[in-house]
């Protein structure tokens, strides 16, 4: 029962968990949370000169760059880390700048935030998880190969006792972005072994759920 309501909470996780601005609150935004909403450069050199607060928060704990994140605002994200924003600072959701791209499937973003060292190692999230799990439970494979060639850690374990691979399976719906997720993961050489709580192993759950095409990519990377 208890693993059914987790992942019934999780199901809808990717929809709810990260906030991110509202109409209202980009209504009422000034100085540099303005300006990174609305990817106004000029203005963000501007202010940045004054020694305006690169990383000041607004009432969810956003700064600037978390917000330009969330708008795709990419010239504005680059005119922050030019300035001296800091890259990893998470907001009051426990998210970065790394995860809100990762989530929202955004690989310019985040390929333009790794470029700029923003980091894809950080435990982020309620599930003290990373950007790649999220990524992972979402099929984000693009996203996916980008963490993995970034150096995330493929074999971190959130606190529900799941990693990047067995949530590519056990949130993932079995079809060809997760897959193609699960492919790159076991291709990286992520472990194949790291059971969930119940002890159960990457391929255990995929033939459980029936997904024949995960389970024939674990056994023949040696899985068991």
């Amino acid at each position: 029962m208890a693993a059914a309501c987790a992942l019934g909470a999780l199901a809808a996780w990717p929809a709810v968990a990260q906030v991110a601005p509202s109409a209202a609150e980009a209504a009422n935004y000034q100085g540099l949370h303005a300006a990174a909403r609305q990817g106004d450069v000029p203005r963000i050199a501007k202010l940045a000169a004054a020694r305006a607060d690169l990383n000041a928060r607004d009432s969810n704990g956003r700064t600037p760059l978390h917000v330009a994140a969330f708008a795709r605002q990419r010239d504005a994200i680059r005119a922050l880390a030019q300035a001296g924003a800091n890259l990893n600072l998470l907001d009051n959701d426990r998210y970065d700048a790394v995860t809100i791209a990762s989530v929202a499937d955004d690989e310019d973003t985040l390929r333009l935030l790794l470029s700029l060292g923003a980091s894809a190692a950080q435990t982020t999230s309620r599930y003290d998880g990373t950007a790649l799990i999220a990524a992972a439970h979402l099929g984000h494979d693009g996203v996916v190969r980008q963490l993995i060639a970034a150096g995330a850690p493929l074999d971190h374990v959130n606190n529900l006792h799941w990693t990047a691979v067995i949530e590519s399976i056990v949130l993932g719906d079995g079809g060809p972005r997760h897959r193609a997720t699960l492919r790159a993961l076991v291709d990286a050489g992520a472990s194949l072994r790291l059971a969930d709580r119940q002890g159960r192993t990457p391929l255990q759950l995929a033939q459980a759920r029936g997904y024949t095409e995960m389970a024939e990519l674990l056994e023949r990377a040696g899985a068991r």
